[in-house]
C-alpha cells in the first residue's frame, strides 16, 4: 500500500514530462521525469526500511530511513496489539498495527503488510510465554 500512491502520481508525473519531450521542451521533461523517479524511488526505500519481528521473547518494530522510528517491547510487557483496516486495506491485506506497552502509550505503524498475520503471531508467542511461564511456576 505505501506503493500504490506514489506509483500512480509518479506515472501521471511521467506523462506530463513526456507531454514536455514532445513539445520539444526537453529539458523540462527531464526535470519531471526526475521528479517522477524520485517520488517512486523514495517509496520504495521506505517500504523497504519498514522491519516487523517476533520472537519468543519481544516484538521488534522498526520504521524510517532518515527519522528511525523503534519500539522494541518484552512479550510479558504488551498489554494490547490491535489492527485498524480500511475497506482497501482489508481487500490488500494491510493495516495499521497499535502497540500499547504496560502503561504506556499506543504506538501506531501503517501500511503493515499482511497485519492481523503480525497480530496472530504477536498473541501466540505472548501465549506460549504465558504457558512457560506457568510451567515453570507449577514445577
Amino acid at each position: 500500500m505505501v506503493l500504490v500512491t506514489p506509483i500512480v502520481a509518479g506515472f501521471f508525473i511521467g506523462l506530463l514530462s513526456l507531454g514536455a519531450f514532445l513539445s520539444g521542451s526537453a529539458g523540462s521533461g527531464a526535470c519531471v521525469l526526475l521528479v517522477a523517479v524520485l517520488i517512486v524511488a523514495s517509496a520504495f526505500l521506505r517500504r523497504s526500511s519498514a522491519e516487523f519481528a517476533v520472537t519468543n521473547k519481544r516484538v521488534i518494530l522498526k520504521a524510517g530511513l532518515i527519522r528511525r522510528r523503534s519500539i522494541e517491547l518484552l512479550n510479558n510487557k504488551i498489554e494490547s496489539i490491535s489492527v485498524n483496516q480500511g475497506l482497501l486495506g482489508r481487500g490488500l491485506d494491510h493495516g495499521t498495527v497499535i502497540v500499547r506497552g504496560i502503561g504506556g502509550t499506543a504506538e501506531p505503524f501503517p501500511a503493515v503488510r499482511y497485519a492481523l498475520e503480525f497480530r496472530r503471531q504477536v498473541q501466540e508467542q505472548i501465549e506460549r510465554s504465558q504457558t512457560a511461564m506457568g510451567a515453570r511456576a507449577g514445577s
